[in-house]
């Protein structure tokens, strides 16, 4: 529920055109050393390469760090040719 409401708040009104939300499995090494397991979720989005494309995806990400007090929170970005 959280998450959706995230989603509701930060993610839509910045890309309001549509998304993918899959659920997955990750880990990583936290700053004190210990290996972290935790559920995830991966966000896709297809973009038409707008200028403020990765300003509004570095703010989401901000948003996320904030509200689920995270280290860090990925972000990839790469061309395809896209059909709807």
């Amino acid at each position: 529920a959280a998450f959706r409401r995230f989603v509701d708040t930060e993610v839509t009104p910045r890309f309001p055109n549509g998304l993918t939300i899959t659920d997955s499995r990750g880990q990583y090494r936290h700053s004190s050393g210990r290996l972290i397991r935790e559920p995830g979720k991966v966000v896709t989005i297809v973009l038409a390469d707008e200028p403020l494309d990765l300003a509004r995806l570095s703010d989401v990400a901000s948003a996320y760090r904030r509200r689920f007090a995270q280290e860090s929170v990925g972000i990839i970005t790469r061309r395809a040719c896209v059909a709807f």
